[in-house]
C-alpha cells in the first residue's frame, strides 16, 4: 500500500469512527426515549436496563452506518479539497478515481460486513429483544402496573393504590375498568381491596387474583326505550382471577416503526422458506374460497353445462317469478336477498382476510430486501458524500453536516414511505425497497462526474449563458428601429 493510500485511508477511518460512534449516542438516546414507558418507573435494576438497551442496539445500524459514510466521506474529501491537498495530488497526476481507489475497497468490505450483520446479528438481537421483554414481564410482573395511575394491559385499565411483596407483585387498592368490545354491549368495572400477580416461566398467561371486591357492570337493553333507564348488575366476590396475556403487556404499535413482526427475526434463507410457505397459504385459500363461492352461487362446470344444453328441456320463460303466485314470489325474493348478503358479507371478509395475509408477505418481501439495501447504501453515500466534499471543499462540522442531513433525510423519507406504500399493496415490495437506491443513484453518478472534471456543483453559465443570449437578441432586434426613428 502507497503512502498516499495509507494517509487517506487513516484520515478517513479517524472520521468515520468518530461520527460513528456519535451519532450512535444519539440514537441511543432516541431509543430510550421511544421505550421509556417501559423503562421509568418499573423498579428495574441497572442491569436489566443495560441488557434493554444492549439487545435494541443493532437494530440501530442500519440507520447510523450509511449516515456516517455519508457524512465520514463528505467531511475528509471536504478537508482534503480545502487545504488544497487534492490541487496537489491533481497537480502529480492523481485523479479523483485513483485517491478514492483504496476506499472502495474498504467501502465494499465494508458493505459485506453490513450484509452480515443485517443477515445474521439484527434477527437474532430482534429475538433476544422480544423475549428479554418478555421474561421481565414474567419476572416481574407489576413493572407494566405503575401505582397511583391507570395503566393499560390488554383489554383492561388497571390502578393500584399501592405495590408490595418482592417484586411488587401484592396490590392494594385495585381499580380494573374492562373496555368494552367492538359493539359498546357491555362496560364492567371492578373494585377490590387487594390482589396479587402471579406468573409462571413456562406459561405465556399471567394471573391476576383478586380479593374481597365487587363489580359493576353496565346492560344494554335490546328495546331503545329501556336504554334511558340505564340498567346494570351489580356483584360482589371473595377470591375473583383475571387471565392476561403476556403479549399484550410488550404491545407494540406498528406506526412506530418497531418489533411488531416476526420477519425482523428472520435472516434470508427463513425469509425465504417462510416466504414459500406464506405464497403457496394464500393460493390455496384463494382457490378453496374460489369453489367455495361458485358452489354457494349455484355456478357449474362447462362440461355440465354442456350436458344440460344436451338435454331437451322445455324453454322457460322470461319472467321466472311469473311460475309463482303472491306468496311464493315473497318468499323467492326474500331468500335471493338474504343469500345474496350472505355472499356480499362472505365475500368482503375474505377478501380483508386475503389483504391481510399479502400485507404479511409484502412484510417479509420488505424484511427480505432491506438486508441487501444497507449493503448498496453504504456504497451509494460514499459515491455520493466524496465526490460532494470534492466540489463544496469545506471540511469540520459545519456545510457538510448541513448537506449530509439533507441528502439522508431525503433517502430515508423515500425509504421510510417506499416500504410503506408496498405493504399496502401501493407498489411492489423491491420497487419500495429499493426506490431510495434507485432515486439517489443518479445524483451519485452526476456528483462523481462533475467532481471528476472539476465542474462545480451547479453550473450557473449553462442557466445564465440562455438567457443572457436571449436579452441580446431582443435588444439587437428593438435596437435598428429606435435609431430610424
Amino acid at each position: 500500500m502507497k503512502i498516499l493510500d495509507k494517509y487517506l485511508l487513516k484520515t478517513f477511518l479517524v472520521t468515520f469512527t468518530t461520527v460513528f460512534v456519535i451519532l450512535f449516542f444519539i440514537f441511543i438516546l432516541q431509543t430510550v426515549w421511544l421505550f421509556i414507558s417501559e423503562l421509568a418507573g418499573k423498579d428495574l435494576d441497572l442491569l436489566l436496563v443495560v441488557k434493554f438497551l444492549l439487545f435494541s442496539m443493532p437494530r440501530i445500524i442500519p440507520l447510523v452506518l450509511p449516515l456516517s459514510v455519508l457524512l465520514a466521506s463528505i467531511m475528509t474529501f471536504g478537508n482534503l479539497a480545502e487545504n488544497y491537498e487534492f490541487a496537489a495530488m491533481k497537480s502529480s497526476g492523481i485523479s479523483l478515481q485513483r485517491a478514492m481507489r483504496v476506499l472502495i475497497i474498504f467501502i465494499f468490505v465494508l458493505s459485506i460486513v453490513a450484509f452480515w450483520f443485517a443477515n445474521n446479528v439484527i434477527p437474532f438481537a430482534e429475538y433476544k429483544f422480544v423475549n428479554f421483554r418478555k421474561n421481565i414481564a414474567q419476572a416481574k410482573p407489576a413493572m407494566a402496573i405503575a401505582e397511583g395511575q391507570f395503566n393499560d394491559v390488554g383489554t383492561y385499565n388497571i390502578k393500584v393504590n399501592k405495590k408490595s411483596g418482592e417484586n411488587g407483585n401484592i396490590l392494594t387498592g385495585v381499580t380494573i375498568h374492562e373496555k368494552a368490545n367492538n359493539f359498546g354491549e357491555n362496560k364492567t368495572v371492578i373494585k377490590a381491596k387487594d390482589g396479587e400477580l402471579i406468573s409462571n416461566e413456562k406459561s405465556s398467561i399471567l394471573k391476576l387474583v383478586l380479593n374481597d371486591g365487587y363489580y359493576y357492570q353496565d346492560v344494554t337493553p335490546k328495546k331503545y326505550e329501556d336504554r334511558s333507564k340505564l340498567p346494570f348488575i351489580k356483584g360482589a366476590f371473595k377470591k375473583h382471577i383475571i387471565n392476561i396475556d403476556l403479549s399484550e403487556l410488550n404491545k407494540v404499535d406498528d406506526s412506530k416503526e418497531s418489533i411488531a413482526g416476526t420477519n425482523a427475526m428472520l435472516n434470508v434463507n427463513e425469509l425465504r422458506y417462510t416466504l414459500d410457505s406464506l405464497n403457496k397459504n394464500l393460493d390455496n385459500e384463494i382457490v378453496s374460497f374460489s369453489e367455495n363461492i361458485n358452489q354457494r352461487v349455484g355456478f357449474r362446470r362447462s362440461s355440465s353445462l354442456v350436458n344440460d344444453k344436451a338435454k331437451k328441456k322445455k324453454p322457460l320463460p322470461s319472467d321466472l317469478l311469473s311460475l309463482y303466485n303472491n306468496k311464493e314470489k315473497v318468499d323467492v325474493l326474500k331468500m335471493a336477498s338474504s343469500n345474496v348478503t350472505s355472499n356480499i358479507f362472505s365475500i368482503e371478509s375474505t377478501q380483508k382476510d386475503l389483504k391481510d395475509k399479502q400485507r404479511d408477505i409484502n412484510k417479509h418481501l420488505t424484511a427480505l430486501y432491506e438486508k441487501f439495501v444497507i449493503a448498496f447504501a453504504c456504497f451509494l453515500m460514499f459515491f455520493i458524500g466524496a465526490p460532494l466534499g470534492a466540489i463544496i471543499r469545506k471540511g469540520g462540522l459545519g456545510l457538510p453536516i448541513v448537506f449530509a442531513v439533507l441528502i439522508f433525510i431525503t433517502f430515508h423519507f423515500i425509504n421510510t414511505f417506499g416500504k410503506r406504500l408496498s405493504q399496502e399493496g401501493g407498489m411492489t415490495p423491491f420497487m419500495g425497497s429499493w426506490m431510495s437506491s434507485f432515486i439517489l443513484s443518479p445524483l451519485a453518478i452526476l456528483l462523481t462526474y462533475r467532481a471528476t472534471n472539476d465542474n462545480g456543483l451547479i453550473n450557473f453559465d449553462a442557466i445564465t449563458t440562455p438567457i443572457s443570449q436571449l436579452f441580446q437578441k431582443i435588444s439587437e432586434r428593438f435596437s435598428p428601429a429606435q435609431n430610424k426613428q
